[in-house]
């Protein structure tokens, strides 16, 4: 469960590839295209869909860690009710992050 007013955030990116898409599950990843990272998760996609990268923001505890990072996008690809295979997962904790201000 987020953290209310928490600025403990990360950015979750899944590679993986579909297993039996029908049309409508195709449709369903093409609705949900995009490159920014959010909570409910966006698709980038091959031609085919069959092959994806899902980019997901997950809001989390200040003493969450990758692990639980992870486990909240992939709940988030879960709800899209499509059948996958992970390939790779990587976790950017934004606290990590250093902005060089000019």
């Amino acid at each position: 469960m987020p953290y209310e007013g928490s600025d403990v955030m990360f950015r979750v990116t899944i590679s993986g590839k579909f297993r039996g898409l029908d049309d409508a599950g195709r449709e369903a990843v093409r609705a949900a295209a995009g490159t920014a990272f959010t909570e409910a998760g966006t698709f980038t996609h091959d031609q085919s869909v069959s092959v994806f990268t899902f980019r997901c923001q997950v809001p989390a505890e200040p003493e969450d860690g990758d692990d639980e990072a992870a486990l909240g996008a992939m709940a988030a690809l879960e709800a899209y009710g499509q059948p996958y295979e992970v390939l790779r997962i990587g976790v950017t904790d934004m606290r990590d992050i250093k902005i060089r201000r000019r």
